[in-house]
């Protein structure tokens, strides 16, 4: 059996990837979704007929193909088959409302939308093929929930079309140069922007991280996060890449449920965001038999260090990978796990074959201990903002040797003596107070510390008198706090001006889809 190096000598595109497993080992489980199994060679098979399908339709090299599902297989078919057909694929947040879909389409000239029945209930064909005049054909999958076939008369079928077409695999022409998908983020500003990801790009971020993650063709991995966000379309990425295998679901808003596949199905890897976490600490794990798990990953929003030290006491055998990415460079450093309990507050370092560095906003370097803002170089900086050359300029800049660019993260970090980095804020998060500047993550570390406290996160207020005062959220379960508390327990390890002035207890904090604080909303 090849490794992942030998491997890589067979990829240059993303549909090599199942390409590759269908070759390999036809018969092995590709996918768990649900009470369903697939193996590389049926989904191979459907992506083919699909793809055939799509060049039926018109589909041409380059053009864009929008999948707007919850986890599925037919969502992860949609992904291959889209570029099969030297297309380009969209992966939207089945949870993205009317408006913001209709924008997103519109700003990606999409072709083609696959949705499922319950858009259908809710008249979303109507609409889109009336407000986005690039669209051409609407696809429906059916409901997870759903066991009806029947084919609505107006719309293609996805069951129809694998039924019908061709499982010869189509031709194709694109190269690693090419688009192979758009990436909507709208991350904690609101606004939607397209990452334009090549197959270049996510080859290589695929195998640097099975790289560091030491993957094998023996890993199965559980996914909770959306396809449509850049970590979750990387656990099926890396998956296929490397021969393993994914259970897919659809959310973690069923732990129970979850922890049982896990156990069910000898998952190796999980991933994971500080909000699954922080449940999954709330659990009494030790009811199922998760001794196959090798390693747990977090991105997206950095891990509370009493979260760390946590799991790491509950999952001792699991190594546990703290990572830092941003969709515009997928995955930018990782914590070796032997590092986790000496730097729990590290992001890592860079991941294999990148650079990165800090500079001043004067764009000089930075030495240890000095903040500034995080850049990144290497293959994993993807091309730029669809049709947003004033918006990729700004974030993508010229680097120092002739052709290349590197990506501004908009992120603060320091680095320790030893080339570890440590975020300090996102830059717009950063707190002005009383002429100090306070990053929101060093009294968040300190909220995060008090028992009982589950989810945290402070923002700046206006005051009349200090330009800006902190304010305090926090989510506690099983405890009774009390605001005073609160500020007296921040009061005995901060200095006075990073002390919150207010605190307010909540339900849940607001979240997008990727798990981080949405600050603009608490503000």
């Amino acid at each position: 059996m090849m490794d992942v190096h030998e491997r890589l000598m067979w990829v240059m595109l993303v549909q090599d990837f199942i390409q590759n497993g269908a070759r390999i080992h036809p018969n092995k489980t590709a996918l768990v979704c649900g009470p369903a199994r697939f193996t590389y060679a049926q989904l191979d098979a459907m992506a083919n007929r699909l793809a055939n399908a799509f060049h039926k339709f018109g589909v041409a090299r380059g053009d864009r193909i929008a999948i707007y599902l919850n986890n599925c297989v037919e969502g992860v078919v949609g992904i291959f088959a889209a570029a099969k057909a030297d297309a380009v694929f969209i992966h939207l947040n089945r949870t993205t409302k009317s408006d913001t879909l209709v924008s997103i389409l519109n700003n990606c000239q999409a072709r083609i939308i696959l949705l499922d029945k319950r858009a259908v209930t809710q008249r979303l064909p109507e609409r889109i093929l009336k407000e986005v005049g690039s669209l051409r054909e609407v696809i429906v999958c059916r409901d997870a929930a759903s066991s009806e076939k029947s084919r609505p008369e107006e719309h293609m079928d996805f069951e129809l079309i694998q039924r019908t077409s061709s499982a010869e695999r189509p031709d194709s022409h694109n190269i690693d140069l090419d688009l192979a998908c758009l990436i909507y983020t709208s991350g904690t500003t609101g606004e939607s922007k397209g990452v334009m990801c090549d197959h270049n790009n996510i080859t290589f971020v695929t195998h640097s991280i099975t790289t560091y993650l030491n993957n094998t063709d023996n890993d199965v991995v559980m996914n909770v996060l959306p396809l449509s966000f850049s970590y979750g379309l990387y656990q099926l990425l890396a998956m296929f890449y490397i021969g393993g295998t994914l259970v897919l679901e659809e959310s973690f808003a069923f732990p129970d449920f979850v922890l049982e596949k896990m156990a069910q199905e000898k998952v190796t890897g999980f991933a994971g965001v500080p909000t699954i976490y922080s449940m999954l600490l709330n659990m009494d794990i030790h009811n199922w038999d998760l001794s196959s798990l090798k390693y747990l990953t977090n991105a997206a929003a950095g891990l509370p260090v009493e979260h760390v030290k946590r799991l790491r006491q509950t999952l001792p055998k699991a190594k546990l990978y703290l990572m830092y990415g941003l969709t515009e460079a997928a995955r930018a450093m990782y914590l070796p796990p032997v590092q986790s309990d000496i730097r729990p507050a590290s992001s890592g370092i860079a991941i294999p074959g990148t650079e990165l560095w800090i500079e001043d906003e004067n764009g000089f370097r930075l030495g240890p201990g000095e903040v500034g803002e995080l850049i990144v170089r290497g293959r994993n900086v993807m091309r730029g903002y669809w049709e947003a050359p004033e918006l990729t300029a700004a974030r993508f800049r010229a680097a120092s040797l002739p052709g290349e660019r590197v990506c501004l993260s908009g992120d603060l970090f320091k680095m320790d003596e030893q080339g570890y980095y440590y975020f300090v804020s996102r830059k717009d998060d950063m707190i002005k107070t009383r002429g100090e500047k306070v990053a929101p993550r060093e009294v968040e570390q300190v909220l995060y510390a008090i028992p009982g406290v589950q989810d945290a996160a402070v923002v700046a207020i206006p005051d009349p008198l200090i330009g800006n005062a902190i304010k305090a959220f926090i989510v506690a379960r099983d405890v009774v706090l009390t605001a005073a508390e609160v500020i007296s327990l921040c009061k005995a390890r901060l200095e006075d001006f990073k002390v919150p002035r207010d605190v307010e207890f909540r339900d849940e904090l607001p979240k997008t889809s990727s798990g981080k604080v949405r600050r603009m909303d608490l503000r």
